[in-house]
């Protein structure tokens, strides 16, 4: 199939009327909507389908899969070793953008088809993957499918991860018809893989201020999230005097501002976008405030002391209202380097194709940064005009998506072809 119709299959599914953002959370319906998707275009594509144990998604494109033989029957077979593997995700944060994620994985559709439309064998097998929970908008972990797979998550941590609603990842696997005691790492799927290349769409307006279409990806900032937990006593707003409250609103905001301020001191990046506040009422003091810190960095020290600094402004501002503060690290991701020797490889194939693509660095995390723990990885972006992202405004043209699927076949083509 083409890029634009496998898009156009993909585009309705799990947008909000309203904002025009996407909601496609794992395990709930659009998320299963977007896994019969994923399974529709791997079998128009001729590709063998399998969702993992911990929920991430395989099309495979080799001699099994001419053969027509059953996908289980090859997965653990060592006809597979030596693959290489396109794709990204397909999940979404919160009234998220239609391209961050699903970008990725339909133009690694539409690469395979391309190459098989002039008659390119691999030698090699090729895949298309999409990973479960990248964004963490449901059960907090970001990357969360990539993760499990690696051992970088332990199963029982993740099975016992919950939402908003209090339902537990292993419920919300089971009510979707998923074994989440099947959730854990599988050393032998990783070790098959020579090669994972992610094509996304850029998070910013780099490759807009270098006019370029397509960059390489050098590397990601070392990045992480920490819960701020801040407990004070609910009481009316009406009838309280000031000088007798204790608002855990207060130190919450003055940690917010901080935030701002010492990422600025740093050249770091740093966030409170979800914040939960207890009981809820318009008319009450809050008993408690729970708000998530997203904190990035050009290098671990640096993110380590901006942590620490917004940190003790909490335990401060917290002690100064009568509140009480504990915080608590949920994920953390170190720096990676992407392989350089893959990175060249595909920065040499762009170019006999024409394609100038210029080496970036990036603050957003990706499933290629986990699995670069294991594999050699890479990554390709795509010009991004609007330099908004995780937003409905998030977009790509049509001719910069076609270039995307050109460089990422040229780049399959590369390291299938020996």
């Amino acid at each position: 199939m083409s890029f634009r119709a496998l898009w156009q299959a993909l585009l309705p599914i799990g947008r909000d009327p309203g904002t025009g953002g996407y909601r496609r959370f794992s395990w709930t319906a659009a998320d299963l909507s977007c896994r019969d998707w994923f399974m529709t275009a791997a079998a128009a594509g001729g590709l063998a389908a399998e969702q993992d144990r911990d929920g991430n998604l395989w099309a495979w494109w080799d001699t099994a899969a001419e053969a027509g033989e059953a996908d289980s029957d090859r997965m653990a077979g060592a006809s597979r070793a030596g693959a290489v593997v396109a794709g990204s995700h397909l999940d979404s944060v919160p009234d998220g953008g239609a391209f961050d994620g699903p970008l990725g994985v339909v133009s690694a559709f539409a690469a395979v088809d391309a190459l098989r439309g002039r008659g390119f064998t691999p030698a090699r097998p090729v895949a298309v993957a999409a990973f479960t929970e990248e964004e963490g908008a449901r059960f907090g972990v970001a990357c969360l499918g990539s993760r499990l797979l690696t051992g970088a998550i332990t199963a029982e941590a993740a099975r016992g991860l919950r939402d908003a609603d209090g339902v537990s990842l292993a419920e919300a696997m089971a009510a979707a018809g998923a074994d989440p005691d099947l959730l854990g790492p599988d050393d032998e799927l990783p070790d098959r893989v020579a090669a994972f290349v992610e094509l996304h769409i850029e998070q910013g307006r780099q490759l807009v201020d270098l006019n370029a279409v397509i960059g390489v990806g050098s590397g990601i900032w070392p990045h992480g999230r920490w819960c701020f937990d801040f407990a004070g006593r609910a009481d009316h707003a009406g009838t309280t005097a000031l000088p007798d409250r204790r608002d855990p609103m207060l130190p919450f905001a003055a940690t917010a501002v901080a935030a701002r301020q010492v990422a600025g001191r740093h050249r770091a990046l740093a966030t409170f976008g979800k914040v939960s506040v207890l009981p809820g009422g318009v008319n009450a003091i809050p008993s408690a405030v729970r708000a998530w810190l997203d904190a990035r960095a050009p290098d671990e020290g640096g993110l380590r002391s901006v942590v620490e600094r917004i940190t003790a402004t909490a335990e401060r501002a917290a002690a100064d209202h009568g509140v009480t503060v504990v915080t608590v690290p949920e994920s953390f991701s170190p720096p990676v380097e992407f392989d350089p020797a893959l990175r060249a490889r595909l920065s040499g194939a762009l170019a006999k194709t024409g394609i100038r693509a210029p080496v970036l660095r990036t603050g957003a995390g990706h499933d290629a940064g986990v699995l670069a723990a294991r594999i050699p990885t890479a990554m390709l972006f795509v010009r991004n005009p609007s330099g908004v992202s995780h937003a409905p405004r998030e977009h790509a043209a049509w001719p910069d998506c076609e270039t995307g699927v050109a460089a990422l076949a040229a780049a399959i083509e590369e390291l299938a072809a020996a």
